[in-house]
């Protein structure tokens, strides 16, 4: 872009969300300059009128239009003609008779003289005008209509009739729905500009402020409500802190001095009662007229709505009060004083007694010295907050009642308290710090609770400290608490889950023993939870069988309850029971994409990933582990890279990415090892032993299979071997071990591992038909009721059933079986074993055959999940409403029709309910 008069080239940013309405006032300028004519755009405070005048000014001008512009100010208001002498000072009255020139000198106070009338000034500006624009276009632009003085009004009134079938333009600026001033807008063209839509809004906000929160933005956006002024001010009314969401924002966000200049002058001009019942609406939030009225105590009456009624600013329906928009309601409350808004919060305190969370935000907005009454109410409501997982808000609770509380100790007990819940749910290291650093400040006392020993254990972790040094430190603080009996129930059990999760992180045996010999120590029954997710996650082959009836009834009564959706994941990993809470995780995971907590979204994610590489989802899975490993990248939550990494490694090996899984495993190794996380390590050796498996290298895979669990044995404390238990079979039987495999076999019956999960009462079956050659095992693993959940297991059994009727020479039973772990494998995309099954069946003097050709097309061919989606498809929903209403991504989705197609022998999205009918 060129600037007018100086050749340079100047870079000028987009606006972003206007192409229409920049197409429209570009057309008026073209045709402007051809036959004259005015329109008004008009719009709402901030909404970005100027800023497209300023955009059509600077199109005009590269067009070889002349521009005029006025900028209307309150100040020149009282001054007759100002608005006019701005408009016309830069051009040459030579162009008008002398009457005509005399009455414009006269009147923008260039000369001397009697008064002109209104109507020769008004002539002689058109007059002028039109000459002017003969020679070359021209274009006067008036910014703020209703500034202008009365006066120029009357004469820009009638101008703005008088330019058709000239060169010269009108183009004026006022607010939608307010009084236009003195100027008279009747009949003439307007132009409405709207907010911006909502994926405009998201767009300018995240050019603007690339590094706000997610959770911050969607505040704003919903606060703005598409208006770029409140977009662009909003953000930069808020610390550093409150932009990541490292600190709780307020409850109404402050304006910055442009949006005050708009919308806080409407609100200061109101009655003191209206502006009274208008801040207590405004800090209420809900507008319901029956608690404004008990509130009012004397400062006003329901009646006193009226005036801000009339001003727009306020509508009454349903017996509820609602801002027009939510900038107002801001504008509210930064036109009072903080005396004001206490007095306010006070009543509101008064009225909500039987609303615990409304109750303690009132009265800890309403108070301003030390009260330990006002900090226990606070802290109870806390409680109840975490509950329903809002923990931006339990954190803001407690760290106000830490400021209320009169004892050193309790404040530094209801800090500890909020660092836990950062670092645990939230994933907010830095914060956390700070609460911790806050804490600890407060007295030796609050730094030996378990909270703040939780705390700092998980942000430790995060700041690559060892596990040792964690699982100490932690024992330390149970152990004492224990011994002094200070800590309360909640406390307790937050503080043994921290200890469970080192132990689990560290996956050595020995870790365990102390957290053992301190429940021991408890003088009541443990909660439910915690000793449900013991037996199923720390040692699943010799707790976990007794457990799953628990874990079914636990399973059963999740529903929409976050907290025990969360604590039973975890009890479910090894009993392969993610599936049954793939709804709420998912609501976890979309939660987290919208600004929710970090560290829920991570561990949903975890389990996500989990239940999808068991069933075969792994374009989802890989989906999810590279979402997982951005955020602990960008984010909070470091520590877990690994586990992502972990996912990325398993798919490589299955995919036959060998290089890629080495080296993502090699990289988790090395990193587990200085800081002692176990589990890590084990993790990598899992990918190792696929991707050995999916080359034929036996021996590489045993020896990397007994790294986690030694043949004959399913290793104390790493429930891992579980699920590595066939893998070591199939590469002890490979490599001529048959008795380490027997052996190992029978550890997996003694274990009662086909009561513990439907899965893996397959792998055990498969396993016995390796270590053995019975057909028997084999024939009882794929004749079990969930062989159509598990499609690389079960298609890795049928390759080794095969192999084994290939050698005994049953050769149509080992088509069979070699045929469908084919088409499995090309299914799922598992190319090393579709290799090993296509050569199984070159040696039994056998041509691979396509699934298409082996199986007629038709419905029959298809998974449960791929009828499902076929199903919807064929409904007539699209890819993203399948995603939504299967918890799938909409890629995911895509990937299964993409394979649904030919299995159903089309090619279309229309033929699918013909051939789902066949």
């Amino acid at each position: 872009m060129t600037e007018s008069g100086t050749g340079r080239t100047v870079m000028r940013p987009a606006l972003v969300g206007r192409h229409e309405e920049l197409e429209f006032l570009r057309a008026f300028v073209r045709e402007a300059a051809v036959d004259g004519g005015t329109v008004l755009v008009s719009g709402g405070p901030g909404v970005g009128k100027t800023t497209l005048l300023d955009a059509a000014e600077r199109y005009a001008r590269e067009s070889g239009t002349t521009v005029l512009r006025v900028g209307a100010t309150e100040l020149e208001g009282g001054l007759s003609y100002a608005a006019l002498n701005q408009a016309l000072y830069p051009l040459d009255f030579d162009e008008l008779n002398p009457a005509q020139r005399g009455a414009l000198e006269v009147a923008l106070g260039f000369g001397d003289g009697p008064p002109p009338g209104r109507l020769l000034v008004s002539n002689a500006a058109t007059v002028l005008l039109r000459r002017v624009a003969a020679r070359s276009p021209l274009l006067l632009i008036v910014d703020d209509i209703p500034w202008i003085d009365r006066a120029s009004a009357g004469v820009l009134s009638f101008v703005a009739r008088r330019l058709a079938g000239s060169r010269a333009g009108l183009l004026a600026a006022s607010r939608t729905g307010e009084d236009q001033g003195f100027f008279d807008p009747a009949g003439l063209p307007e132009y409405e500009l709207k907010p911006l839509d909502d994926a405009a809004a998201n767009q300018l906000l995240t050019a603007r402020f690339p590094d706000l929160h997610a959770a911050v933005k969607a505040r704003i956006l919903d606060t703005a409500q598409g208006i770029p002024l409140a977009l662009l001010e909003l953000p930069r009314t808020l610390s550093q802190s409150q932009r990541t969401a490292a600190e709780p924002l307020p409850a109404v966000l402050p304006l910055g001095q442009n949006l005050q200049r708009h919308f806080v002058s409407r609100v200061a001009s109101l009655p003191d009662a209206t502006r009274t019942l208008l801040l207590t609406a405004a800090l209420e939030g809900t507008g319901d007229l029956g608690v404004l009225e008990a509130a009012g105590g004397g400062a006003y009456r329901i009646d006193d709505l009226a005036p801000a009624e009339r001003d727009r600013l306020v509508t009454e329906h349903s017996h509820r009060v609602e801002f027009r928009h939510p900038l107002i309601r801001s504008a509210v409350v930064e036109a009072t004083t903080a005396a004001e808004r206490r007095s306010a919060h006070r009543r509101l305190a008064t009225v909500l007694v039987n609303q615990p969370e409304h109750l303690a935000w009132h009265l800890g907005e309403a108070t301003v010295e030390p009260d330990e009454q006002v900090a226990a109410v606070m802290e109870q409501a806390a409680h109840i907050v975490v509950a329903r997982g809002d923990y931006t808000s339990a954190v803001a609770l407690l760290t106000r009642a830490s400021d209320l509380s009169p004892s050193p100790a309790e404040r530094g007990r209801r800090l500890a308290a909020a660092a836990y819940i950062g670092a645990e749910a939230m994933g907010e290291v830095r914060s956390t710090a700070e609460l911790l650093e806050g804490s600890r400040r407060a007295g030796s006392r609050a730094s030996a609770s378990l909270h703040y020993a939780s705390a700092a254990t998980l942000v430790m972790l995060d700041s690559d400290a060892q596990v040792d040094t964690a699982h100490r430190m932690m024992v330390s603080a149970i152990e004492g608490s224990l011994d002094r009996g200070d800590a309360d129930e909640m406390e307790l059990v937050d503080g043994f889950a921290t200890l469970l999760l080192i132990c689990f992180f560290g996956g050595r045996s020995e870790l365990w023993k102390p957290l053992y010999a301190a429940l021991g120590r408890l003088s009541h029954e443990p909660p439910p939870f915690l000793t449900l997710t013991l037996d199923l996650l720390a040692d699943p082959a010799r707790t976990g069988v007794a457990a799953v009836p628990r874990l079914r009834t636990a399973l059963q009564a999740v529903h929409d309850d976050s907290q025990l959706m969360r604590r039973v994941a975890a009890a479910a990993w090894y009993a392969d029971r993610l599936a049954e809470l793939r709804e709420p995780l998912w609501r976890a995971v979309l939660h987290g994409r919208e600004g929710g907590p970090a560290r829920r979204h991570l561990v949903a994610l975890m389990d996500l990933c989990v239940d999808d590489f068991h069933r075969g989802r792994w374009d989802e899975a890989a989906e999810l582990a590279a979402e997982g490993l951005s955020l602990t990248e960008e984010g909070g939550g470091r520590f877990f890279g690994w586990y992502f990494r972990y996912h990325q490694a398993l798919l490589a090996a299955v995919r036959g990415e060998f290089e890629t899984s080495r080296t993502l495993a090699e990289q988790m190794i090395g990193w587990a090892g200085p800081r002692g996380v176990g589990t890590a390590r084990v993790f990598a050796h899992h990918a190792l032993v696929l991707g050995d498996l999916g080359r034929r290298d036996f021996e590489s895979a045993y020896q990397h299979a007994i790294m986690v669990s030694p043949a004959g044995t399913l290793a104390s404390h790493v429930p891992h071997s579980l699920w590595l238990a066939m893998d070591l079979v199939e590469a002890a039987v490979h490599t001529d071990r048959r008795d380490e495999a027997e052996r190992h076999v029978r550890a997996m019956q003694e274990a009662r591992l086909p009561d513990l999960s439907p899965r893996l009462a397959i792998l055990t079956a498969g396993a016995a038909g390796m270590a053995t050659g019975d057909p028997a095992h084999f024939e009882q693993a794929l004749s079990l009721p969930t062989v159509d959940q598990w499609p690389f297991e079960v298609a890795r059994v049928r390759l080794a059933y095969g192999e084994l009727l290939r050698r005994t020479r049953v050769v149509t039973g080992a088509k069979g079986q070699l045929q469908a772990a084919l088409t499995a494998f090309r299914t799922l995309g598992a190319d090393p074993w579709t290799a090993r099954a296509e050569q199984e069946l070159r040696a039994a003097g056998l041509a691979p055959t396509s699934a298409s050709a082996f199986a007629a097309p038709g419905a029959q061919t298809l998974t449960a999940q791929e009828l499902q989606i076929a199903g919807l498809a064929a409904s007539g929903l699209t890819n993203k409403e399948i995603a939504a209403q299967l918890y799938l991504s909409p890629r995911t989705v895509s990937g299964h029709l993409y394979r649904i197609f030919p299995k159903l022998g089309i090619t279309t999205r229309a033929a699918l309910r013909d051939a789902l009918d066949k």
